[in-house]
């Protein structure tokens, strides 16, 4: 059974999977490991990565990892759901540095779109406490979804609509 992971299995996984790797890369993470670390939320359902590049080693690690700490991975990011606005790997906050990866948040602002595009209940307190927190700005959020906006149509499943509504409902 899959427990829910905190900020000690987060950081256990980490240096586990950054012990995996045999070449320099990086990893993001994304959603709830975001929101465990930074402290907004105590636990997560599952750790979202993406890896950058994908290597083998690495994603061969991921099962006897995530049974051995008793989380759930998946391979998820805002950039499955959501263009990425320019400037998303600058924003990409440093966490640590575990073997031959490095450990990124995918970033704040790309999550908060993401988020704020699929508008779960949980999704927009995430957002409401990153804008409290300071970690991103509605300003940073209406900007960057005008720079994505243009390419929403690659998105089927995005309503360009309602998303626009969300972003502009959003308020500090």
């Amino acid at each position: 059974m899959r427990e829910l992971a905190d900020s000690d299995r987060i950081r256990r996984f980490t240096k586990a999977l950054g012990g995996a790797a045999r070449l320099p890369g990086t990893c993001y993470l994304a959603g709830g490991a975001s929101a465990v670390l930074l402290g907004w939320r105590a636990t997560t359902v599952a750790v979202d990565i993406a890896l950058e590049p994908e290597q083998d080693a690495v994603l061969q690690a991921i099962p006897e990892i995530k049974n051995e700490l008793a989380i759930n991975v998946e391979l998820a990011s805002p950039a499955d759901f959501i263009p990425r606005p320019d400037g998303w790997r600058e924003r990409s906050s440093f966490i640590v540095r575990e073997g031959a990866l490095t450990f990124r948040h995918f970033d704040l602002v790309s999550q908060a779109l993401a988020k704020l595009e699929r508008a779960h209940r949980r999704d927009l307190e995430d957002v409401d406490s990153m804008l409290t927190d300071g970690l991103v700005e509605v300003a940073q959020i209406r900007s960057a979804y005008a720079a994505i906006e243009p390419d929403l149509w690659r998105f089927p499943a995005i309503d360009p609509r309602a998303f626009r509504a969300r972003v502009e409902r959003v308020s500090s």
